[in-house]
């Protein structure tokens, strides 16, 4: 423990520096890497490796990987074995710290919550950056990312495969091209919740497994007893490890609409949805988004438009744009339908099938770069971008179109869904301020009541109700959920 102590110790020193713009830059013998190397491979590592990270890695196997850490090693010895001669590790910090200058880029697969103080710390050593989404927990960690790879002029991309694709690339080419006129209201949807949502926090304390580092799982998030119902695969759930399935999905499903539409900052948002707690995500979400005017493109204007979500088994109900009998789920992911002025376009997740209401087939000449490989949601093609953009250098590189130039402010508008549906008790659409980072339409005395308990029992016969609410002060809580307050020791660098 006292050998992982120092490690941590060094880390911070190490982290620090970097973060205060002083480097050490190492000769190269790849454009782009940071290390020594007698080839024009990456030497890449994993954080969180047992979910998702192992199909990423997978992905970049074109390379070396050369560190594998997760809190769960029964959860990821698949991947340890995949990669048998990539060292171990528990902690990121203590990777970080041994293989130091050896790294060149950082895979980032953990819960949601872990994800900006990783990806942070690894833009601040002049890491390339692979993260899965959403991007963050927070808007302020999105933003903060953001700057940071602009800073250190590394190349970055968001884990949503399909912004990779082809789909997205014909669906904006033939919005561009005006061919189903100006877009003034889009609806998106999902399948999911597939995983369990509003759910109350469990009593049970449980015996924590000898494969599981529960408190780096729980990382910068408040201390609670280890339950199962956790991790693996549950945190999306809860509120302190993920972002639900709006914060899961719409990094996916939205991607077309933020692309095509040059969307930037909402002005306002509401969201609505299922009963919701204190712990955890509803099962069923809307949320409603109005964004101001754009600026105009050569051949169709850029109005102000309404984004509409939907999850947990809801749908758009506009039976008049629609097809008889349409099956919204096509695809098993979810889809959007952009109602133009001209005709309707309807695409499944990721913008791919895309196809006109009236049926007619536009005659677009293609001309945004294609991905190699890209055809559908498959790992390899996404990851490949993400490497070949690494070994350019940073004058004359072409960015993944998924960097965090761009996934950083599309990240803050997924962000603000999770936020207007956790705010829903406010009932009112909550006005953004993009650049100071504000609701503007909360008052310092407002209250914000949320369900903790909620229970229901028949006793002979008759039915009993006990629902429990926490009151809150509404600004105080929608400042926390914007930026987060984080358990002592895991502070995130400072905002460049």
């Amino acid at each position: 423990m006292e050998n992982l102590n120092n490690s941590r110790r060094n880390f911070l020193k190490h982290s620090a520096i970097a973060t205060a713009g002083i480097s050490i830059v190492p000769s190269f013998s790849v454009s782009g890497l940071g290390h020594k190397a007698p080839s024009d491979k990456m030497n890449i590592v994993g954080v969180g490796v047992g979910g998702k990270g192992h199909p990423n890695l997978v992905g970049m196997s074109t390379e070396n990987i050369i560190g594998l850490c997760d809190v769960d090693w029964k959860y990821s010895e698949k991947c340890f074995n995949e990669f048998p001669s990539a060292k171990r590790y528990w902690d990121w910090r203590k990777m970080f710290d041994e293989l130091g200058n050896s790294i060149d880029g950082v895979m980032v697969a953990t819960a949601d919550h872990s994800h900006a103080a990783i990806a942070a710390s690894a833009l601040s050593l002049g890491k390339h950056v692979y993260c899965q989404k959403p991007l963050t927990h927070s808007v302020y960690e999105s933003r903060l990312l953001t700057r940071l790879a602009a800073k250190h002029k590394v190349a970055t991309q968001m884990g949503n495969q399909g912004n990779s694709g082809d789909g997205v690339r014909q669906l904006c080419e033939w919005i561009w091209n005006g061919e189903i006129g100006e877009v003034k209201e889009v609806h998106a949807w999902t399948d999911r919740p597939i995983w369990p949502q509003g759910l109350q926090r469990p009593t049970l304390e449980m015996k924590t497994p000898k494969t599981l580092d529960w408190d780096l799982f729980i990382g910068s998030a408040p201390m609670r007893p280890y339950n199962d119902i956790y991790t693996p695969w549950n945190w999306r759930g809860w509120w302190d490890f993920g972002t639900g399935a709006f914060g899961d999905m719409a990094c996916h499903v939205l991607d077309p609409i933020y692309q095509s539409l040059k969307l930037g900052y909402p002005e306002k948002v509401r969201g609505n949805s299922t009963c919701i707690n204190t712990e955890s995500a509803p099962q069923a979400e809307t949320v409603e988004f109005v964004f101001p005017p754009r600026d105009n493109l050569p051949k169709v204007a850029m109005p102000a438009v309404k984004v509409y979500w939907y999850d947990g088994g809801l749908l758009p109900n506009i039976a008049a744009l629609l097809p008889e009998g349409e099956n919204l789920m096509a695809d098993g992911l979810g889809g959007c339908i952009f109602v133009g002025s001209k005709d309707t376009l309807i695409c499944g997740s990721g913008g791919f099938k895309s196809r006109l209401v009236s049926g007619r087939i536009p005659n677009v000449t293609p001309y945004l770069r294609r991905v190699p490989g890209a055809i559908g949601y498959v790992d390899g093609p996404h990851e490949q971008d993400w490497i070949r953009a690494c070994k350019e250098s940073p004058e004359s590189r072409v960015e993944g179109t998924s960097n965090f130039a761009y996934a950083g402010p599309f990240n803050e508008m997924v962000l603000l869904g999770v936020l207007a549906i956790r705010l829903k008790g406010l009932n009112k659409s909550l006005k953004w301020d993009a650049e100071k980072m504000q609701i503007t339409n909360i008052s310092a005395t407002e209250e914000l009541k949320i369900i903790t308990s909620n229970e229901f029992k028949v006793i002979d016969g008759h039915p009993h109700f006990n629902t429990q609410y926490a009151k809150f002060n509404a600004l105080q809580r929608a400042n926390e959920y914007i930026r987060h307050t984080y358990r002592d020791g895991w502070n995130l660098p400072a905002m460049p």
